[in-house]
């Protein structure tokens, strides 16, 4: 189908006259550019049950700090299961509190805690710092359930773009450790390999809000030494996809990622996994979070909380 009258009004006030292009910014801009975006176009933030900012020490003396949201349907003392959220931004931009309302309504739609993680961006902090940030919330979350009332048999986790990324890396990473896997993934448009010549690639290169220039951008801020055919950069290049929890892959139309996530999913399922394919017609890369503007984010939200409420509960059996 064509873009939504929404995608289609959105690309036009991005790409007006005269105005900037996203990799045309310093860091600094492109942040401020990115959480502007975030907070004009998010829904009215809905109650929670609770919020609380959880600061997850290392052994060295420094804290990851994450957020904690429980919701509306909970008791305070209710031992829940848990989405550990990781959010998007090309590991360079993004924070908590841009994704504040998405993770409100994903906790009210599947009846789970979130967790949302503040883990550390380039380029001050390059590649591997978020994949080692991302592996740390999850044992620490299994370490600490008592303290954050939820279940550790029933975690799950997620993310959209560069934290769909974090989110299968670190999957991957446990099941060839041996270590207790998640009990779900949620793949919001993640970014599964960085040197990718897939159709979507060009077709998808300018005008599309994540345009070539963009992605450059981020991978040679997250990756200054290189690497791209590393699998905790490029997942896609993991020797091998088997043994990885249950996917939800979410994918948007018109979204130079979109090849890259159908040719993950095909090869998932190639090896034996377990995955759903979701792609959501006429919209772009980051309409998740753009919920004032896209329908389509309100729809996403409810199927993820429908998925958890599924998966967590089976895994609880």
């Amino acid at each position: 189908m064509p873009l939504t009258p929404q995608a289609q009004s959105l690309l036009a006030m991005a790409y007006r006259t005269g105005a900037p292009r996203f990799y045309e910014l310093s860091v600094e801009q492109a942040r401020h550019s990115f959480q502007k975006l975030q907070y004009a176009f998010r829904p009215e933030p809905p109650a929670v049950a609770s919020t609380m900012e959880v600061p997850m020490g290392r052994g060295d003396g420094s804290v990851l700090l994450g957020r904690l949201y429980r919701p509306l349907s909970s008791a305070p003392e209710e031992v829940l299961p848990l989405l550990l959220w990781f959010h998007g931004g090309g590991w360079c931009v993004g924070d908590v509190e841009s994704y504040d309302v998405l993770c409100r309504e994903i906790a009210n739609a599947s009846g789970c805690a979130v967790l949302s993680v503040d883990y550390r961006l380039a380029p001050e902090h390059p590649f591997p710092a978020a994949v080692n940030d991302a592996a740390f919330a999850y044992a620490w979350v299994q370490e600490h359930a008592g303290l954050l009332a939820i279940d550790p048999s029933r975690v799950a986790l997620g993310g959209d773009s560069a934290g769909g990324n974090l989110s299968i890396v670190t999957a991957l990473a446990l099941r060839d450790a041996g270590g207790v896997q998640p009990a779900d993934l949620i793949l919001v448009y993640p970014s599964t390999e960085m040197a990718s010549g897939r159709p979507s690639r060009q077709r998808y290169a300018e005008g599309f809000l994540l345009d070539q220039g963009t992605l450059e951008w981020f991978f040679t801020r997250y990756l200054p030494q290189g690497g791209t055919e590393d699998w905790r950069a490029s997942p896609m290049r993991a020797a091998s996809l088997a043994s990885l929890p249950p996917m939800l892959l979410v994918s948007a139309e018109f979204d130079p990622l979109a090849d890259d996530c159908a040719a993950f999913a095909a090869r998932v399922a190639e090896e034996d996994g377990e995955i759903e394919l979701l792609p959501v017609p006429g919209v772009i890369h980051g309409f998740l979070t753009l919920g004032k503007y896209f329908p389509e984010s309100a729809q996403i939200v409810a199927a993820i909380g429908e998925r958890l409420k599924q998966r967590l509960s089976l895994a609880a059996a």
